[in-house]
């Protein structure tokens, strides 16, 4: 008998591994609840019938593509950047693609723009950035249009199978703490956007701690920022020409700080011989920049891999973390300060 030309199925490879389709997808899309023995069983007859998942005919059948979309309205590139690695971990050797859409939260249209892309495009799910996440309207749509989503944010903003969030309040505190406990008093900030919640979280953060200590903060030691490299350069000028000057700063991420940084050479001083400098992120800047930041470690790529696998395993979202642990990293920007500072 010729040997038939039609090609193997989900059905044949549940049939022959004596397993459910549900079984079979979840291998496909590398379930981290199966066992390791089912899982084998099912990729040795995946191998042996030569399947190939077929996305385009499932995407037919469930009305959706195997499209993750990331939305956001982000001026931090490398924010996006560390959370694009964390989703492209979480769908290697899977069916789904990730698509990335900028939108502008200062648009009258956005939600219009938004309906208009879930419509079109049929993601699977989506993946919200901040500030955008904060929009409880945007969620509404979401669920309106009946599309998957997973918010990122400081603080709780959904349910726990809907978000990811960071400590980041607590984790300012300890690094003000620190530099209390390094012997700075006047210590000043670089804050985050204006209608952001990490900024609000941040700040507050940094306003506890100080309280805490019983340390002053004046107006003029807080400057605002824009998670700009650019916008730490106006903000360091701004606080740098303070008498007496702070001794310290902490920037609402490592941008900003980097911007610090080159302030404070301009005007002839070492950090952290003159001035320390604290950042948030712990991005590839602050590890690679001299002197290496002190900052606080944002665990983006495990948020951002969290968040994508609460997509793609809808049922199985309660075995994900919600919340995630920002911890400070202590590098070479601070020192105690000098005697005559």
């Amino acid at each position: 008998m010729a040997q038939s030309d039609k090609q193997p199925t989900i059905n044949d490879v549940a049939r022959m591994a004596g397993v459910s389709k549900k079984t079979v997808s979840r291998v496909i899309n590398r379930s981290p609840l199966l066992k390791s023995d089912t899982r084998a069983k099912v990729e040795a007859v995946i191998a042996e019938l030569g399947y190939v998942p077929n996305p385009q005919a499932r995407a037919l059948a469930l009305r959706r593509n195997f499209l993750l979309g990331l939305l956001h309205d982000n001026p931090n590139a490398q924010t996006v950047l560390n959370f694009q690695e964390g989703v492209l971990d979480a769908i290697a050797d899977t069916e789904f693609a990730l698509v990335v859409r900028p939108v502008n939260r200062h648009s009258p249209a956005m939600l219009d723009d938004i309906r208009h892309f879930l419509e079109m495009q049929r993601p699977f799910g989506v993946m919200i950035l901040p500030p955008i996440s904060e929009d409880d309207a945007l969620a509404e749509l979401c669920r309106e249009v009946g599309c998957g989503y997973v918010r990122m944010g400081s603080a709780e903003l959904d349910a726990p199978e809907h978000m990811v969030e960071s400590n980041d309040r607590e984790a300012v505190e300890r690094a003000v703490d620190y530099l209390v406990e390094m012997g700075h008093r006047r210590i000043a900030m670089i804050e985050g956007p204006e209608g952001f919640r990490s900024a609000r979280e941040r700040s507050d953060g940094f306003l506890a701690a100080m309280k805490r200590h019983g340390l002053e903060v004046r107006p003029e030691m807080l400057a605002p920022g824009h998670y700009t490299f650019e916008s730490g350069l106006a903000a360091a000028e701004q606080l740098l020409a303070i008498s007496p000057r702070p001794t310290a700063i902490f920037a609402g991420n490592d941008e900003m700080a980097a911007g610090a940084l080159h302030v404070a050479g301009r005007r002839g001083m070492a950090v952290p011989d003159d001035l320390s400098l604290v950042g948030f992120d712990d991005s590839p800047l602050a590890a690679h920049i001299w002197p290496p930041f002190t900052t606080v470690g944002w665990p983006i790529a495990e948020m951002a891999r969290a968040a994508a696998l609460k997509l793609i395993h809808p049922a199985e979202a309660g075995t994900q973390p919600s919340r995630f642990r920002s911890d400070l990293v202590r590098r070479a920007s601070v020192a105690s300060p000098a005697s005559n500072a």
